[in-house]
């Protein structure tokens, strides 16, 4: 500990310095009159007497909220957004949902209305600030975030900034919420002492019980058809490398179903694809990592005879309100610490070299069937017409580099991709908040500059994500990112899920059912063109090579961001399919 005493002219320097000191590199920021000392100590950082984080200007708070979310995915760092009182909250709640259920620490603060009416400095003085008060401002997202708290004096800056960080980053992880009330921030102008480094750290990861991993080493060398399922491994690259050697040494395969990384290297034989049907219909034991979702009970049925045991800090997902999954065993801890220790137990019981021999071979048809169905998808559409998702993939994953950070938000087939390293893979949260990628792309590109951020989005989430914002944020920050628009004309996902319901009624018969189409489209690329980006509308399939080779050389070269307007079509065919995955 060594404690270190500075001038400030106001609680809200100190604030920023704390921010700073503790590793803190973003302030994503939509000011409102609650900022003025925000404000006021971050033109001081820029004049080089004080410290704070990057300030980042973000118009519109579901983006800012977005560029936290990406920013940490990039640095494993929580960075902090500040927004204006209830309403700027208001605007990002969406965005906070998906970073709670995808366990991304974010430190949310907004400012609070004045509390006073008059008489001290930062009291009220403009209409707004009786209107925008509220009796609990926090109430509104108390169940998204794992604390809320409100500052209520300059000398509790320290501990609260702390208890907040050390809550945040400690599995599992999530966002926190600060309020901000105007006074407070503009009070205690003179000395500030604070430690550094922090005295409050977060707490370790939790470990497993040695006794459950025993158990399950114990059940994996018993079966003769195990299968690991996983959704969200790989949000930490570092320990990547612990499910690949645990696969690949005992002969598990493992299925990404609804991945949202990169959870392993495609060309392990153990990656299996994304659809656990084909190993789960005769599973005999399945171990689901860092999976809230292992597969849909309507679609795909356990055998009767099959174990299940469930791997991650929070096995049972307990802030879902129902998740009924067969559990026959839940080991509690960090997944990198179990599959570790899983290996190790497994070297001592480790399955019979034989059973593992048949059953690597029977992998190997089962993986070549499916490397076969990725070549099959990628076959050209007929010239003339527009691309399908599994085209652009394909276009993609030939013009990628191996570095290259691609953001799913759509329907797209990310099986059709070489995926080798971690941190390359991203899809949307499964809370579902529509307008993510555009601002985590940017956030990504803010943590790691010198790799490409690329989002395939769809034309509904394309605007959900506040393009306009996104791209001034993107021009006024030199961040150049790709954005591809898969652009069928309408919210695919609500087809599909009427089609699922009503095969045969109306809705599948109308030519365009309510509230399903998005007709007439705008022209999308045509908006970034407004914050000096490139853009470009491809209507034939035949076309999109080519475009997206000079979109790169606009982002490589050029250094700006671009735009690909992707004409594409979703029939009743591919929405009925869609609907039993």
């Amino acid at each position: 500990m060594s404690p270190k005493t500075i001038s400030v002219d106001s609680a809200g320097e100190a604030y920023l310095t704390l921010l700073a000191d503790r590793g803190v590199d973003f302030l994503f920021g939509n000011g409102g009159s609650d900022f003025a000392s925000i404000i006021e100590a971050l033109s001081k950082s820029a004049a080089g007497r004080a410290q704070a984080p990057m300030p980042i200007t973000v118009p519109h708070e579901n983006l800012a909220v977005a560029m936290a979310h990406g920013a940490y995915l990039a640095t494993g760092q929580v960075q902090a957004v500040m927004l204006h009182v209830n309403v700027g909250t208001a605007n990002a709640i969406c965005a906070l949902l998906n970073a709670q259920r995808e366990n991304i620490p974010v430190l949310l603060t907004a400012g609070r209305t004045p509390i006073f009416e008059g008489d001290v400095p930062g009291a009220r003085s403009v209409f707004i600030h009786w209107g925008q008060e509220m009796y609990d401002q926090a109430g509104m997202l108390r169940e998204v975030v794992k604390w809320d708290y409100e500052l209520r004096s300059t000398g509790q800056v320290e501990d609260v900034v702390d208890r907040a960080l050390s809550i945040a980053m400690s599995e599992p992880r999530g966002p926190v919420y600060l309020t901000l009330p105007r006074e407070v921030l503009m009070e205690g102008a003179g000395d500030f002492t604070y430690d550094s480094p922090s005295i409050r750290l977060p707490a370790s990861p939790p470990a497993p019980d040695i006794d459950a991993v025993e158990q399950l080493a114990g059940w994996i060398a018993a079966a003769e058809r195990p299968m690991i399922v996983t959704a969200s491994f790989g949000r930490d690259p570092a320990a990547v490398p612990d499910l690949v050697e645990l696969a690949e040494r005992f002969a598990l395969p493992v299925i990404g179903y609804r991945s949202r990384y990169t959870f392993m290297p495609t060309s392990s034989p153990m990656h299996l694809g994304y659809e656990p049907n084909t190993l789960l219909e005769d599973a005999d034991l399945i171990v689901t990592l860092d999976c809230d979702v292992p597969w849909i009970p309507d679609l795909y049925k356990v055998p009767d005879q099959a174990r299940v045991a469930h791997l991650g800090v929070d096995p049972l997902f307990s802030n879902y309100p129902m998740r009924s999954f067969r559990s026959d065993l839940a080991i509690t801890g960090d997944s990198a610490a179990t599959l570790r220790a899983l290996t190790r137990a497994l070297d001592i019981k480790s399955p019979p070299q034989k059973v593992m021999n048949e059953r690597r071979e029977q992998l190997a048809v089962l993986r070549e069937a499916w490397l076969k169905s990725r070549t099959k998808a990628a076959t050209p559409p007929p010239e003339g017409t527009a691309s399908t998702a599994a085209w652009v993939a394909a276009c993609l994953n030939k013009a990628k580099r191996d570095d290259d950070m691609i953001l799913n938000e759509t329907f797209f087939p990310i099986g059709l991709l070489d995926l080798e390293q971690p941190c390359t893979s991203f899809t949307l949260s499964p809370a579902g908040g529509l307008g993510w990628s555009l601002g985590a792309a940017l956030g990504l590109k803010l943590g790691l500059p010198n790799r490409r951020a690329i989002s395939v989005i769809g034309d509904g989430s394309y605007m959900f994500g506040n393009p306009t914002p996104a791209h001034f944020v993107s021009n006024a920050f030199s961040l150049p990112t790709l954005t591809i628009i898969l652009n069928n004309r309408m919210w695919a996902s609500v087809r599909k899920a009427t089609l699922a319901q009503y095969p045969d009624g109306e809705a599948a018969r109308a030519n365009q059912s309510p509230l399903t189409y998005l007709d007439p489209a705008p022209e999308y690329h045509k908006i970034v063109e407004a914050s000096g980006g490139y853009g470009e509308k491809v209507e034939r399939a035949e076309d999109f090579p080519a475009a997206l080779e000079r979109a790169f050389k606009a982002v490589d070269e050029e250094k700006r961001q671009a735009v690909l307007n992707v004409l594409t079509d979703y029939t009743d065919a591919d929405a009925k399919r869609d609907a039993k995955k």
